[in-house]
């Protein structure tokens, strides 16, 4: 007899290839890049807020650009989240091998949320210099603080 197979256990056909069976341009352009840089840091949250104590605009306005400080001043625990937009940094200047310096600046660098959360990266000045000229197509973040610590993974994608 015929055997019934309720849709969710109905066999798939793979993502990305069209109702032709071949790849479309923007899959093969998306499964072509190559992860070429990573970098990972973390941060004492604790460490941060007395350095915040100590020296609060100066310190912010140093590390970070105006939509960040807002962002982070605007949040239950500000220490928190510009400890890990500081690691996030530091994390996407290790990915280029450069570290924050001559090469790469604090305010090269700036990390914002989506709507749902998710942390984007913008490139402003010597880093899209930096990440076209290593080839670079996008730079990955993720960032994660609890307590006691802020950490952050970064990619570079080419």
């Amino acid at each position: 007899g015929i055997e019934h197979r309720p849709l969710h256990h109905q066999p798939r056909r793979e993502r990305g290839l069209a109702a032709s069976g071949e790849r479309n341009v923007a899959t093969n352009e998306r499964l072509s890049r190559v992860i070429f840089g990573t970098g990972i840091d973390i941060v004492e949250t604790e460490r941060i807020r007395e350095i915040c104590k100590r020296w609060r605009k100066r310190f912010l306005n140093r590390v970070l650009r105006e939509e960040e400080i807002k962002y982070c001043l605007s949040q239950n625990d500000p220490a928190q989240h510009i400890a890990a937009r500081f690691a996030g940094k530091e994390a996407i200047s290790k990915a280029f091998g450069t570290g924050i310096g001559a090469e790469l600046g604090w305010h090269d660098i700036e990390i914002a949320h989506q709507p749902k959360g998710r942390p984007t990266v913008q490139l402003h000045g010597r880093g899209k210099i930096l990440l076209l000229e290593q080839g670079g197509k996008c730079v990955h973040v993720s960032l994660s603080h609890n307590g006691g610590q802020a950490a952050a993974m970064a990619l570079l994608e080419g």
